[in-house]
């Protein structure tokens, strides 16, 4: 009896420092990937900086849990200073627009993963806004006027799609007066409150909360609108590894497909996360050569 109980001690004993090692390398493991530099999420900014943190806050915790590492939420204030962090290589994903996306891939060799789905499409139109009342009707009466592109020169929609736009319509640039908000929800303010003729945006501005919260968005109107082009991109920096990257893909172009991440896409104002390939930004790269002369 003595030597089966003896037996059965040293069977639990072995059990017990077995389990033991198994929790100690796991703590190990935890221990290492908390160890590692926190993964930075540059958001461009589209809409002001209190407002890209509550929106995509959530994402990067979720992330965070999901990859066992720390992800950390960055914006700016500006579109350039947002551009001087890119070119430095300072975020390891970053959601930008397509002109910073195709600069950026050739200069500095980003990769796209995805692209954006909102109100349940993934392409969007550049556009010029003007008030309804505002007796613009057409193109040749923007003539001398001033128009006020959301966001700076380096915006895809809101400038250069926009300036393309008015160009392909019969009036050249320097016919007109051009100034820049500093992101394009502020250009449709500036037509809304007649303080400029017309805006420069893209096609579902007057969709977005930020915009209809604040004016009667009925009151505005698309005097033109482009092309329906690939939805503003999400990419990696050349230094992540293919295996961090994939994961990253998967598991933001899944949200969809499970209630917490309909949350968050829901919170992040989108639709879903889809799956993107460089060559759907060819029809960026043509406009941008017809108004730049820039070859990306």
């Amino acid at each position: 009896m003595k030597r089966k109980n003896s037996m059965k001690v040293q069977k639990v004993s072995l059990m017990s420092l077995c389990l033991l090692l198994v929790l100690g390398n796991l703590i190990t493991i935890r221990l290492a990937y908390s160890a590692e530099e926190p993964l930075l999420m540059g958001i461009f900014p589209r809409r002001n900086a209190l407002i890209t943190h509550e929106l995509y806050r959530p994402l990067a915790k979720y992330l965070s849990v999901k990859l066992n590492r720390k992800v950390k939420l960055v914006t700016t204030k500006d579109f350039k200073s947002f551009w001087k962090n890119v070119t430095k290589k300072k975020y390891d994903i970053v959601h930008y627009n397509q002109y910073h996306y195709i600069i950026s891939h050739k200069k500095y060799g980003y990769r796209v993963i995805l692209k954006n789905e909102e109100f349940g499409k993934s392409t969007i139109a550049g556009s010029i806004v003007v008030r309804k009342d505002s007796g613009i009707h057409s193109v040749k009466d923007l003539k001398g006027k001033t128009v006020v592109f959301g966001g700076g020169p380096k915006a895809m929609q809101s400038y250069i799609v926009a300036r393309y736009l008015l160009e392909q319509n019969g009036l050249a640039h320097g016919n007109y007066q051009e100034k820049f908000s500093i992101n394009p929800p502020n250009a449709i303010f500036a037509a809304f409150y007649k303080q400029s003729a017309a805006a420069g945006a893209g096609d579902v501005i007057l969709n977005l909360d930020v915009v209809t919260k604040k004016i009667d968005a009925k009151q505005m109107k698309y005097l033109l609108q482009g092309p329906q082009l690939v939805h503003l991109p999400w990419a990696v920096k050349p230094s992540m590894s293919t295996t961090l990257s994939n994961t990253i893909q998967s598991l933001l172009s899944k949200l969809h497909k499970t209630t917490e991440g309909k949350k968050l896409l829901k919170k992040a104002k989108l639709s879903g996360l889809i799956i993107a390939n460089d060559d759907e930004f060819d029809g960026h790269r043509k406009i941008v050569k017809t108004v730049y002369n820039e070859d990306y």
